[in-house]
């Protein structure tokens, strides 16, 4: 082999052993090298030494020189140890151990990291925690791995706390490997630009990452251009990551924002972040937070021509997003798709070009900050002797969270005053007093920033001068972008006069240092006096004035809302030491917004009690899928949610010669992830999907090729090629299915071909084919040709959630699923039922983590759990037993602020969460539910409708292959039996109950819908029960026959009316026996009661004292008889009680009556006239004992009800508002012009002729408004009078009495655009 062909394969086998090692079998190198061990003794350094056999060189792991360790001269917590590995290292652990020999060791500690021996930055665990654990004795090394590796070259321990019975003592070690990158440092004016030489094929993803760093809150990092003057700019602006979007070479805007990440990004440390560009959407990463933006069309195949670094190197034609504001600081490890453009600039690349001066060693400023961390916190500074000349000058800068502060205070001896300098609602203000008396308040600062729309706690640094020479005074914030105050007050001050930065010494009651205002919480630096600066340094040193609870060369500031821990929407605050969630406006609750206010089904809002309306349902709780409002219509049996579409309407279509084809697009009300959802979760589904045809061929069946279609399902949906009523894939209509279609040659009515109209209507049930999504009619373009179709609103009813349920019915039974991951946030709720007094509902269990909800007793739920900082215990204890086999709900949710429990109704209970403590639950076990991995303290009873952030336990499923637990559980009368009223019987089903009305005289879900009529004069309403002879004769006779021979000692009368009428009758019932019962107003406009209970007997009158009863108004009326005791109640009024004299027993009864009395033979002359006078007014809720003659008459015509005279369904209440999905128009044969085939569909008007039905509209709402006025004007100057039958003959009939169409709340099917056509 030649001699350069060997040297070429060694270097080949040398770069292949480079690159396997590096990779190695897990793909990474390992990183766990000691790093302490072997350091010279120049690398430590600390805060003071016992002796100087306790110095820090001695605090090495397993060393034994000189006392063993490292102990301060005092134990305290400003005490520090310091090491330098000579160079910036990858740390991935710290070790420590006691001293040896001794019994001084370390509890607690903080761990600081720096680049320089200055700005220390402390390392968190878990973004939150700051302490580690250490040792319990002085032998044991106890290693904490660190989450993520820090790269730093010098770290500083501190001690937090020791063993109480010693002395800090520390041995140290460090553990990682070296660390190589390419830095540059930028000046401000100085850029690097990347060009390509050579355009590259297109690939699917573009990747940029860089470390930067820097002291300054704004300037440009990267500006990338690309093909057709596609630009993106990220910029850094007040301390956050801006990426924009520019198009255009003479583009003059700023460019669109696409997304903002970060925050206090001007730290001085190193962050990392990352820009993938790909097809659909970009990736933006800041530190170990990425957030996905969806990008323009034109940018999805988008690639990188130019690349400029630390300012806007372009054509010049855009205009710059941040005008002459380049980055100043330094960049690390530039990667433009693994290209490391650093390197390249340092190799003098072509491709590469250097703009100014820019260095490739990183130039770092040295700023020591001070950081104020709590309530006594503060630092003394002493007068300069300079002050004596009557010049004084202090200058700060700060930054902050906090709206309120104490910034700087002096006393004033010889004016025996003070001065106050401090944050009032985020504006600066200065109060100067002397001999107690204010002499002087000025206000400084923006009291709304143009950033963030805060004032001066906005996180940022602010300036802050104090000047006062002479007799002149001023403060000034932020310099030029501030304000600026003055006033001609002088400050004596001298060499003896003590300065307070951020609050006063708590410890000792000092005359020259009062703080009547908040203390400051946030970070100072740059404080000079006279121009000079503070040495902090000899401060920490104890060398220069005085201090306490201040962490000094380093900036604590910590931005809590940046990730924003509030979901949802919700709006995050904060202040120093916490945050705040506004969830307002969001839909959900909580501390972090996490939990849904909402139900997720009409079915859950039913069994609330709720009866049908608009209500907003959050199908997946505390999910992604935002809440939505829908219509519930709650009936009887049913709880249905209607989810409208832009054209619920029968809508025209004809003929077109030059259209082939009439193509439809339903756009609903929810959103693509609600409707899925909603499907899903429901029971049952259906749509209505109907076409009207005259010569318009439908599915051209059987073999041929179909004319139409609908597209339905989830997503973009599937073509289907059946119709309404039919089954998936059978291309047929509901005719077909049931084999009755006008021509059997066919499978549809339509494609028989007559020139006449025909239809096709049914309903969609299949869930998978649903909603329909659009629909294309092929069969109009023929001359003569019509069809109309109508798309329905999508209905489902049920909840399979709602209802899903497991019985436990042993001690040692449970189920168990995945393990549960709700780390930041976590939200259980489920429904139980029991009779035991003690169980466990759900426990999940971690290596040290655990979450637990348990039934502790039978009036206590306990909510128990353990994130890594002690267990936490939420309890909520009834004062009702919740053994009582009904069921209760149970809510408890866990996140970083709080943890809270709600059962039933009761008062919620919360347990706040330790401000600076472990914030992840990391469980590792598998869920059980119903009991515990022990198979101890087992539940017994039922579990339904379980949810783990907002996903539902399939418990039936699980629970059929589970012994000792069964699926569904029965029985929910007990719990829900309370929703049925007016005498409503609750039935039960295997999923949830139904009200049963037909004991009661009312209607609807929970039978509370009256069921009332307007009568005029002529109307009668006649209940009649079988003669007694029948009963025996016909066994098939109605339940309510059996009065017909039953004697009845006593009636339960109830109902209520409106009327103007007097005397009126309003309830008369009969018997076979000539025996009878009236109930009726009087000529005094009273309530009176007759009773006849014997043929040849006196007619025994009871009468109320209760008058004015025919004044317009509602008022109800119920009677109770128990043999020869009754009682009358009259709407809120005492209840009168009377007593019969002579029979006691109603034999026989015949016949309920309201209204005119037809055959009165058998009544007074008296009663007679007045029953043949009839009731003019309004009936509801008629009762007699289980007889609702009203409710009969109305919706059961086959009950055995006579009714004679108009009688029109209304509402005797107060009006109710109108339904917004009430019918708008009903159009009938007659107001169609021409000749019309008497099997035409009438369409939409609006659809067809919008001109003409727009006038006849008008003129139709014109003529109703003034006839409604003239009845109004008429009503109201009636006087509130009791007419008297003997001076008026008839009645007359009053408009305000006789609604003639009922009102919206009896529709019981919604739509938007609601029409009602004859067909």
């Amino acid at each position: 082999m030649p001699q350069g062909s060997k040297k070429l394969a060694g270097i080949t086998a040398l770069i292949g052993s480079l690159l396997l090692g590096s990779c190695g079998t897990g793909g990474e190198e390992v990183c766990d090298n000691p790093l302490v061990a072997n350091l010279p003794l120049s690398s430590f350094r600390s805060s003071s030494q016992l002796t100087s056999s306790h110095g820090p060189v001695f605090a090495k792991v397993n060393r034994r020189e000189g006392a063993g360790g490292w102990s301060p001269l005092v134990s305290d917590r400003y005490q520090w140890l310091e090491v330098d590995l000579g160079r910036r290292t990858q740390i991935t652990a710290v070790a420590t151990q006691g001293r040896y020999g001794s019994s001084d060791w370390l509890t607690a500690y903080l761990l600081m990291f720096s680049d320089t021996g200055h700005n220390w930055r402390q390392h968190r665990q878990e973004d939150s925690l700051g302490a580690f654990p250490g040792n319990s004795n002085a032998d044991t090394v106890v290693q904490y791995k660190l989450e993520q590796p820090v790269i730093a070259r010098f770290l500083r321990l501190i001690p937090l706390d020791w063993n109480p019975t010693g002395r800090i003592g520390l041995r140290l070690e460090t553990y990682g490997c070296r660390y190589t990158s390419d830095v540059a440092n930028f000046d401000g004016s100085s850029s690097l630009v990347y060009r390509r030489s050579v355009r590259p094929s297109w690939t699917a993803m573009e990747v940029v990452s860089l470390k930067f760093k820097t002291l300054k809150n704004s300037g440009t990092l990267l500006h990338a251009e690309g093909q057709r003057d596609h630009s993106l700019t990220l910029v850094l602006e007040k301390g956050r990551l801006l990426l924009y979007h520019q198009q255009g070479v003479s583009s003059t805007s700023g460019g669109q924002l696409l997304v903002s990440m970060g925050s206090l990004l001007d730290d001085q440390h190193w962050h990392h972040v990352k820009l993938e560009s790909l097809s659909t959407h970009l990736n933006l990463t800041v530190d170990k937070n990425t957030h996905q933006v969806h990008i323009p069309a034109e940018l999805s195949h988008w690639d990188i021509h130019q690349l400029s670094l630390g300012a806007v190197q372009g054509h010049g034609l855009q205009k710059p997003i941040l005008s002459n504001k380049n980055f100043h600081g330094c960049l690390e490890n530039l990667l433009y798709n693994n290209l490391n453009l650093i390197h390249l600039a340092k190799q003098k690349n072509h491709q590469v070009s250097v703009v100014g001066n820019v260095t490739f060693s990183c130039a770092e400023q040295v700023s020591v900050a001070v950081t104020f961390t709590d309530s006594k916190s503060f630092l003394q500074l002493p007068g300069l002797t300079s002050w004596s000349s009557g010049l004084v000058s202090v200058a700060l800068q700060f930054r902050t969270w906090n709206k309120a502060g104490l910034l700087l205070t002096f006393d004033l001896p010889q004016e025996e005053g003070s001065v106050w300098l401090y944050l009032s609602e985020a504006r600066l203000r200065l109060q100067i007093t002397k001999a107690g008396r204010a002499q002087l308040e000025l206000s400084a600062g923006r009291s709304n920033r143009d950033f963030a729309g805060s004032g001066l706690n906005d996180g940022q640094w602010h300036s802050v001068e104090l000047t006062s020479r002479q007799d002149h005074l001023s403060i000034t914030v932020d310099k030029d972008e501030g304000a600026t105050a003055h006033t001609s007050i002088l400050l004596p001050l001298n060499t003896d006069s003590q300065l307070f930065f951020g609050g006063c010494h708590v410890q000792e009651s000092r005359q020259e240092c009062r703080n009547p205002f908040k203390v400051f919480q946030g970070c100072m630096r740059f404080l000079t006096l006279d121009g000079q600066t503070v040495d902090l340094i000899k401060v920490q040193q104890r060398l220069l004035g005085n201090y306490s609870h201040l962490q000094i060369d380093m900036c604590g500031i910590i931005d809590r809302c940046s990730p924003s821990h509030c979901k949802h929407g919700g709006r995050c605050t904060q202040s120093w030491s916490t945050f705040h969630c506004n969830c307002s406006n969001s839909g959900y609750r909580g501390a972090t917004c996490h939990s849904s206010r909402y139900e997720q089904s009409c079915e859950a809002y039913k069994h609330k009690g709720n009866t049908s309306g608009h209500y907003h349902i959050d199908v997946d709780g505390s999910g992604p899928i935002k809440p939505q409002l829908i219509y519930c219509n709650m009936t009887e049996d049913m709880s249905w949610m209607v989810i409208q579409h832009n054209n619920t309407e029968l809508t025209g279509v004809y003929s077109f010669p030059e259209r082939n084809q009439h193509l439809t697009h339903f756009d609903y009300a929810s959103d693509e992830e609600q409707l899925a959802s909603i499907i899903s979760q429901s029971e049952h589904c259906e749509q209505e999907l109907s076409y009207h045809c005259r010569k318009s061929r439908l599915l051209n069946t059987p073999e041929g090729t179909p004319f139409s279609w609908w597209v339905g399902g989830p997503g973009p949906g599937q073509v289907q090629t059946y119709w309404g009523g039919a089954l998936p894939g059978s291309r047929q209509c509901a005719c077909g299915l049931q084999d009755n279609c006008l021509d059997s040659n066919h499978y549809c009515n339509c494609d028989a071909d007559h020139d006449q109209w025909a239809n096709d209507s049914g309903l969609l049930t299949h869930k998978e084919t649903l909603p329909v999504r659009s629909l294309v009619l092929g069969d109009i373009q023929r001359p003569g040709s019509e069809a109309a179709y109508r798309v329905g609103p999508l209905r489902c009813h049920g909840d399979r959630n709602f209802w899903n349920a497991a019985f436990f019915d042993k001690e040692t039974s449970y189920l168990h699923f995945p393990t549960f991951h709700g780390e930041l946030n976590a939200d259980i709720s489920f429904l139980f039922k029991t009779t035991s007094s003690s169980g466990v509902f759900l426990e999940n269990l971690g290596i040290k983590d655990f979450i637990r909800i348990e039934l502790s007793s039978a009036s206590e739920v306990v909510f128990s759990f353990d994130v890594g900082n002690g267990q936490l215990e939420v309890r909520v204890e009834t004062n009702i037993p919740l053994n009582d086999n009904r069921w209760h709900s149970v809510r408890a949710e866990r996140n970083v602020k709080e943890a809270s429990l709600h059962v039933d109704e009761f008062p919620a209970a919360t347990q706040e969460a330790p401000a600076d403590g472990h914030i992840h639950l990391q469980l590792n076990s598998q869920l059980f539910i119903g009991g515990t991995a022990s198979r101890q303290k087992g539940f017994l009873g039922c579990i339904r409708s379980l949810q783990l952030n907002g996903v539902t336990l399939d418990l039936e499923e699980r629970a059929k292959i589970t012994p000792g637990v069964q699926p569904g559980c029965p029985g929910h009368c007990s719990s829900y039996g309370s929703l049925c009223q007016n005498q409503g019987r609750c039935v039960e089903r295997d999923n949830g109950f139904s009200c049963n009305c037909d004991q009661s005289a009312y209607t609807g879900a929970f039978c509370h819908k009256e069921v009332s009529a307007s009568f005029k004069s002529s109307t009668s309403v006649a209940y009649n029960l079988k003669e007694p002879y029948e009963l025996s004769r016909n066994s098939s006779a109605l339940s309510s026959s059996i009065y017909s021979d039953v004697t009845l000692k006593g009636e339960n009368i109830s109902l209520s009316f409106r009327t103007s009428q007097c005397p009126a009758l309003l309830l008369y019932v009969n018997s076979f026996y000539r025996e009878y019962l009236a109930l009726l107003i009087n000529n005094h406009d009273e309530l009176e009661l007759r009773y006849k209970l014997h043929s040849s007997g006196d007619v025994e009158v009871l009468g109320s004292r209760v008058t004015n009863l025919a004044n317009g108004r509602l008022h109800t009326v119920i009677i109770r008889r128990q043999a020869d005791t009754v009682s009358v109640q009259i709407d809120q009024n005492t209840r009168e009680d009377f007593n019969l004299t002579s029979d006691v027993e109603f034999n026989s009864i015949k016949s309920l009556i309201l209204g005119r009395v037809q055959d009165s033979d058998e009544l007074d002359a008296e009663l007679a006239g007045l029953a043949s006078l009839g009731f003019t007014g309004c009936l509801s809720g008629v009762c007699f004992n289980s007889i609702s003659p009203l409710k009969a008459a109305l919706l059961h015509p086959d009950s055995p009800v006579i009714v004679s005279g108009p009688l029109v369904q209304s509402s005797c209440g107060t009006s109710s508002p109108a339904n917004p999905y009430a019918a708008e128009t009903t159009h009938s044969l007659s107001d169609q012009t021409g000749p019309v085939d008497p099997g035409q569909p009438l369409v939409n008007a609006i659809k067809s002729d919008s001109a003409l039905i727009g006038g006849v509209i008008a003129v139709g709402i014109f003529v109703t408004v003034s006839a409604l006025a003239i009845m109004a004007r008429f009503i109201c100057s009636r006087k509130d009078t009791c007419r008297n039958q003997e001076v008026k003959a008839a009645q007359p009939e009053d408009g305000h009495e006789f609604p003639f169409s009922s009102q919206a709340d009896c529709l019981s099917t919604p739509s938007e655009n609601q029409k009602e056509y004859f067909i």
